[in-house]
């Protein structure tokens, strides 16, 4: 806890968290009560299944060679700021309710920074993946031919953004030295902050929905053009599964986080009628749901991200129990036998070391990420 002294003329650096929560009105709880046992609870457990998750699908995308291209490595790392926000979550279940006021301001900065840059992570990658679809979907390619070392840099340029925008209100855009500025919400943010934050986005949100629907307009006048029962029909098959797939990701996640932004945003424009306090636990519960759907969708709509999604537990569940050996063997020997029924369609080219070359065609390739 900080501890009162002397302030410069003007600003409040020596007042306590607890100080600005009570100008705020927002005030902390002295002791826990049963609500707030049942969110800390809930929000535990949901972050924990949402870590869990999330290292499945970066592990699935890892070990799976069919997933190393440029669209899966963006998924990949949106796992990763999924990841970042359970863990984010984490940290803010054991730093509220009556432990807020034992947070110094520094510790207390650092406890909304990781929800604002999880959360400018995930909005940055997927305006990412709006691009990249963008420019693969109009010259109707599965894959854009960008470079690992330029998705790297994308991917880096991801989270230095992320990180900037996060440390942007401890860097001093906050009201220690404004009192009558502070929000209510977040009672040592300064309310302009939150409407730049809240419109920045929701702004992000709109251009995305905008390039998808660009995108699907020029894919449903492309398909009337082509034949049926082609190669060509069944590249566009394939895009569009994909699309469907990086949309619905997209749409779950602008329906979990705009309630939450929209109430930030009243609460920048301080509309006291608003009763903001009333709805922020159930919009932060809403946001926090959204790093579980990921993979879910991911599960539903992708025929080989389920596949290595079992092979992972499969593989987890026989080392517990010891038989990390039969596992394996069994895991190769249904490998070679579904590989063995599309080699009769496909292909196959054999070593004799033992080891298989599977030759598929086009048609089967562009297949791999259909669910």
């Amino acid at each position: 806890m900080d501890i009162n002294g002397e302030d410069e003329p003007g600003c409040y650096y020596n007042r306590s968290v607890e100080f600005f929560y009570n100008h705020s009105k927002k005030l902390i709880s002295p002791e826990w009560r049963t609500r707030d046992c049942v969110v800390v609870g809930l929000g535990f457990t949901v972050c924990v299944i949402v870590i869990l998750a999330n290292i499945l699908v970066m592990t699935a995308i890892f070990i799976n060679r069919r997933f190393h291209y440029p669209i899966y490595y963006l998924l990949g790392n949106l796992a990763a700021a999924d990841l970042f926000a359970g863990l984010a979550y984490l940290h803010l279940m054991f730093h509220t309710g009556p432990w807020t006021k034992c947070l110094t301001k520094n510790r207390w900065f650092l406890r909304q920074g990781l929800i604002d840059t999880s959360l400018t992570a995930s909005v940055v990658n997927l305006l990412v993946v709006a691009l990249e679809r963008h420019q693969t979907i109009f010259t109707m390619q599965l894959h854009s031919n960008m470079s690992h070392r330029r998705v790297l840099l994308l991917i880096l340029a991801i989270w230095a953004v992320a990180v900037l925008l996060g440390l942007v209100p401890s860097m001093g855009w906050h009201c220690l030295c404004d009192l009558e500025s502070c929000s209510t919400m977040a009672p040592m943010y300064s309310r302009s902050y939150l409407v730049f934050w809240a419109v920045l986005n929701l702004l992000t949100f709109s251009v995305m929905v905008a390039i998808y629907m660009r995108i699907f307009l020029y894919v449903r006048h492309k398909s009337r053009r082509m034949s049926q029962h082609t190669l060509q029909d069944r590249h566009r098959e394939t895009v569009v599964s994909l699309m469907k797939t990086v949309t619905m990701v997209l749409g779950a996640f602008v329906i979990c986080w705009t309630p939450g932004l929209v109430v930030l945003l009243l609460d920048g424009l301080h509309c006291d009628p608003c009763k903001v306090l009333q709805y922020e636990k159930y919009c932060l519960v809403l946001a926090e749901c959204n790093s579980l759907v990921n993979p879910i969708i991911y599960s539903y709509r992708d025929g080989n991200m389920r596949h290595t999604f079992r092979r992972i537990l499969c593989c987890m569940c026989w080392n517990r129990g010891g038989r990390h050996r039969e596992a394996m063997s069994q895991i190769r020997f249904n490998t070679q036998e579904e590989e063995g029924g599309r080699d009769r369609s496909t292909g196959t080219a054999n070593v004799t070391n033992g080891t298989r070359l599977t030759l598929m065609d086009s048609s089967d390739m562009l297949s791999s990420s259909e669910g």
